[in-house]
């Protein structure tokens, strides 16, 4: 029998002593805004100086991954590629409502897959994107009830602005929804401290922070981090030359704001904000990141605290990036480096106390069988190119190699990919880019949904090519220049040869693959 029918068909065995737990981190909507990730990765040239004090910190003791990419630059879809290990392609989820195992398969995700080796797997915030996209939070996934914050709600619906800095006195009336989800973290790990320190069970906590997504609500003490005068418009609130009009996404969402509505802004092409309301936004979503980094604090503590530090896994990243003004795009649903680009780091006990920074091309589907690795548990075999029917496998790699060698490159490219629809009800474009060294390279393809799920290379849409030698803000497409053929050539071959061609590690033999 295969590796693949023992997986199916028979329950993990698990041994608890001496395993590692996993803190599981995540926050919405956050860009590597923050002061670990200063220098040439930093996604915006005219920043603040950033106070993300604990971030930072837990950066200084992780493998900090300075160059990691997400699948898909909007929540769901991103999400549901990094918990199941698979692209979206797999997953076939490219929206906020539809549910994998509905449409992709009944994948097993890092939750579900630690909770099947005898840990204590327990949820809280936004993990999954929630609704019917994860079943509402993908129960299987879970050891205990889930948890949401109770009065949600009355931030949804009564903060209606696109930011809002709260007193205190109203912060204690209503708690923030994050700053309820960090009290229940602190107090779920109390709980599962004695059974993971005796080695009777360890445990996967996952925390799931909502900012900094819209809107941007926060303290109003985070202002102080952020005087007026160090916050700067952004010096590119043009799209780029010679962009493909399909590569453009105005954020409906932000428009939507009752303040931002009085403001008669459109969100065209090369039509932005008025430069307060830029401003103002900008500082507002530092603030938020700043909001979220003070709670995340809180957790590690109570996690030193309980004197579970030194035998605890933590994981923390952003689900994709954000744009703040540049192009005069907002939000994500874009293949821009803004949008694709996302933090990520893992701090393993005994392996990166030191920290460890890499610069290597990653992407967020490589987290689960990181985790996998680092935790000791079976790894994870590679997807064949149909999987539906497997439960278990990964199309991502290892971090692990690492850890000893940071600058040992893994690929030769972070794979992306954005739909879009063209004079129809669903999705029949798609946007593929990567990610190389020195290039990011689009092609926006016509699409088959359902059986097929995959590009017709022959049809495009538009090309983008961008050199990050000369161009780092991605502001000149370079697809249409004479100068650049014979290296669109190249990226061309290289971006629809795929993720598996991109792997630098060595090729799989044939038993190495689940089918």
């Amino acid at each position: 029998m295969k590796i693949i029918g023992l997986i199916s068909l028979l329950p993990i065995l698990n041994f608890c002593d001496g395993r590692k737990n996993v803190l599981f981190l995540v926050a919405d909507d956050m860009r590597p805004e923050l002061g670990c990730y200063y220098g040439d990765d930093f996604p915006s040239k005219i920043h603040p100086l950033m106070h993300t004090p604990n971030i930072d910190a837990l950066a200084r003791r992780s493998l900090l991954l300075k160059r990691a990419y997400v699948q898909q630059a909007v929540c769901s879809p991103s999400r549901t590629s990094l918990l199941t290990g698979r692209r979206p392609d797999t997953t076939h989820i490219y929206d906020l409502h539809s549910y994998f195992r509905d449409i992709g398969g009944n994948f097993t995700t890092i939750p579900q897959y630690f909770k099947m080796n005898g840990y204590t797997s327990v949820g809280m915030g936004k993990i999954f994107h929630q609704g019917h996209a994860s079943n509402n939070d993908d129960p299987i996934s879970w050891s205990m009830p889930y948890f949401h914050a109770p009065n949600q709600a009355y931030w949804i619906n009564s903060n209606v602005s696109s930011w809002r800095a709260v007193s205190e006195t109203e912060m204690k009336e209503n708690p923030l929804p994050d700053k309820q989800i960090t009290d229940r973290a602190m107090e779920v790990l109390k709980n599962v401290a004695p059974d993971a320190k005796s080695g009777k069970k360890p445990f996967f906590v996952a925390v799931g922070f909502h900012k900094p997504h819209l809107p941007f609500v926060f303290p109003d003490k985070m202002l102080q981090y952020y005087p007026k005068e160090s916050i700067h418009l952004p010096d590119n609130e043009y799209a780029p030359v010679n962009m493909p009009e399909i590569a453009w996404r105005n954020c409906k969402g932000l428009l939507m704001k009752p303040d931002l509505q009085q403001k008669n802004v459109t969100m065209d092409m090369n039509v932005t904000f008025p430069s307060q309301v830029t401003l103002d936004l900008r500082r507002a979503y530092y603030s938020a990141i700043s909001w979220i980094d003070s709670l995340i604090g809180r957790v590690l503590t109570e996690l030193d605290d309980l004197g579970l530090s030194n035998n605890t896994i933590v994981s923390f990243f952003g689900d994709h990036g954000w744009q703040l003004g540049e192009h005069g795009a907002w939000c994500k649903m874009t293949n821009f480096e803004l949008a694709t680009h996302a933090p990520m780091m893992i701090h393993i006990p005994g392996m990166t106390e030191g920290g460890i920074v890499s610069e290597e091309l990653t992407e967020f589907v490589d987290l689960f069988p990181t985790l996998a690795e680092a935790a000791e548990l079976s790894p994870l075999q590679l997807c064949p190119i149909t999987s539906s029917n497997i439960s278990l496998c990964r199309e991502g790699t290892s971090l692990m190699p690492l850890i000893k060698e940071p600058n040992t490159p893994l690929k030769r490219a972070a794979f992306s990919q954005y739909p879009r629809k063209v004079n129809d009800t669903i999705f029949n474009v798609m946007g593929y880019t990567m990610r190389t060294e020195k290039y990011r390279y689009t092609e926006w393809a016509k699409f088959s949904g359902a059986p097929a799920y995959g590009p017709d290379w022959n049809i495009l849409f538009g090309v983008e090519l961008y050199d990050h030698q000369t161009d780092p803000d991605e502001n000149y497409n370079r697809a249409m220049d004479s100068s650049y053929a014979t290296i669109r050539q190249s990226l061309s071959q290289q971006l629809r040869a795929g993720w598996r061609k991109a792997v630098l590690l060595r090729v799989p033999s044939e038993s190495d693959i689940l089918g």
